[in-house]
């Protein structure tokens, strides 16, 4: 599914050069991504858990973010770029240690307004949770997400 050919989107050639920040930080992986669809994975542990033992939910989140970004770049030009403008997502079971996989697909994609689903399972296949996402295309000077110019005066 992965497409690392010159017709990718600048962001997802980035994202298959280096891993971005946070899923360093987080410990997910991006392995898939084209034609409106991206897959995500990771291994769950102790440093994942709320301080009730389970998984945090922002974890599933994050992990249902990261594959319907990439699966929503999937459908852009390069001269194109995106934000979202809703993230929901809602919880089915708690989660201890598990592999989690994450499978995003672009529903709807629209000239300025696209919608992603994402169903995220467990090693045994098992639903943990569904999230959905609103994205609203960018154009020209828009579409960079470099900081504005105020941004730059306060550093």
């Amino acid at each position: 599914m992965t497409d690392p050919s010159d017709t990718a989107h600048p962001l997802i050639t980035k994202v298959l050069v280096a891993k971005p920040p946070i899923a360093e930080l987080i410990g997910f992986t991006i392995e898939a991504m084209a034609d409106g669809r991206a897959v995500g994975t990771m291994e769950t542990g102790p440093q994942h858990f709320n301080p009730m033992g389970t998984l945090h939910g922002g974890i599933l989140c994050d992990l249902a973010d990261a594959a319907m970004g990439m699966a929503f770049a999937s459908t852009l030009t390069p001269d194109e770029g995106f934000t979202s403008i809703n993230l929901s997502i809602n919880f089915f079971r708690p989660v201890w240690r598990s592999r989690l996989h994450a499978e995003a697909r672009v529903t709807n994609r629209g000239k300025n307004v696209g919608y992603v689903e994402c169903e995220e399972t467990d090693q045994d296949g098992k639903r943990i949770a569904k999230a959905d996402s609103t994205c609203f295309i960018l154009r020209g000077e828009a579409r960079g997400r470099e900081q504005s110019p105020r941004q730059k005066r306060r550093e």
